[in-house]
């Protein structure tokens, strides 16, 4: 086997070399993957983070069995080769997606029904910080939330990337909406639609909602159990308690049924990392016929605070954990 061969089956990736702190992280070469008959290979131009790699780099939340240990959750590139059974990609095709695993690499490989079309007004870095977020926040907005025209959704960590993504879809879906976040962050929630926005360091969010309100109907959550009592005190008749992280704590000592018998409500916990494949296509198609026009005439659009070259992912990792972000922070990788 000659040298040119060796390096054509390697690649760089940022690894871990130990669980732990962003000081961990380097690049290094890698096995660079090789697509079945169903996948792409991708040549990654950009990945964003997210808070789960935060929790995979201290070794608290490893992939699903048999995807790939390198973080990263969602990418865009090239299509840089197509397994024996793809038709609908060709080589050069600009795409980006959802993945469980692999996004800080070179290559990444990727289902043929998992890829989404670039559109052309949006270059790599814009279509690296879709995925994860607008398919989190559309399953569960529309998917588990049911949300309704001129329903009332609740959006935690409204500048989040989720929550960016969360609040442009539900004002698509015609609700209304109120986010909770730290006030330097109001106004970019609401330049992308939120009709209210509360200090969650100064105000207590559920006081605030009764005050001026009867409640709403529907609640993305990402803080876990602090909030769980306040969220179930502002839930109105069948209202809807959606929790997809617990950056807050996972224990909450007191939980009062009575409201929840009451009230009817209902109370869904879900992540998208460990689901099937199939349901991960499935909910990419639909996101795919309800959405993604949008993005190409300007009416949905990723929200990027940050953008760093892949050798900074320490800084990166850091600025995260500083939670100093609006939006998506993304890698370029060159």
């Amino acid at each position: 086997m000659t040298i040119k061969t060796v390096k054509s089956l390697m690649m760089q990736a940022i690894i871990m070399e130990k669980p732990g702190g962003p000081e961990f992280l380097q690049i290094a070469a890698y096995p660079k993957p090789t697509p079945g008959p169903h996948e792409i290979l991708v040549r990654v131009r950009a990945t964003a983070l997210n808070r789960a790699d935060i929790l995979q780099r201290q070794g608290k939340y490893p992939p699903p069995p048999g995807e790939s240990d390198i973080l990263g959750l969602e990418m865009a590139g090239e299509v840089a080769a197509v397994g024996a059974a793809v038709e609908k990609w060709q080589p050069g095709a600009r795409v980006c997606g959802l993945l469980a695993g692999g996004g800080y690499a070179e290559y990444i490989v990727l289902h043929k029904d998992m890829a989404l079309p670039i559109p052309e007004n949006l270059d790599f870095v814009a279509a690296a910080a879709i995925p994860e977020a607008f398919l989190t926040a559309f399953q569960a907005l529309y998917w588990l939330g049911k949300l309704q025209p001129e329903e009332t959704v609740l959006i935690h960590a409204g500048a989040s990337g989720v929550g960016t993504a969360a609040i442009q879809l539900a004002k698509m879906a015609g609700a209304q909406v109120i986010v909770t976040a730290s006030g330097g962050k109001h106004p970019l929630c609401y330049a992308l639609g939120a009709d209210r926005a509360i200090d969650y360091q100064q105000e207590d969010f559920a006081e605030q909602i009764l005050r001026h309100t009867d409640g709403v109907d529907l609640i993305l959550d990402f803080i876990g159990a602090p909030y769980l009592q306040k969220n179930l005190a502002v839930l109105r008749l069948d209202g809807r308690l959606i929790c997809l992280a617990m950056m807050g704590g996972n224990m909450s000592r007191e939980l009062f049924v009575g409201s929840i018998l009451r009230k009817r409500l209902q109370i869904l916990g879900s992540t998208l990392r460990n689901r099937s494949l199939d349901y991960k296509i499935q909910l990419t198609r639909d996101f795919q016929l309800a959405a993604w026009a949008a993005f190409a005439k300007g009416q949905l659009h990723p929200v990027v605070d940050a953008v760093f070259d892949w050798q900074e992912v320490a800084e990166a990792h850091r600025y995260m954990e500083a939670n100093r972000n609006q939006g998506k922070i993304v890698l370029q990788i060159p």
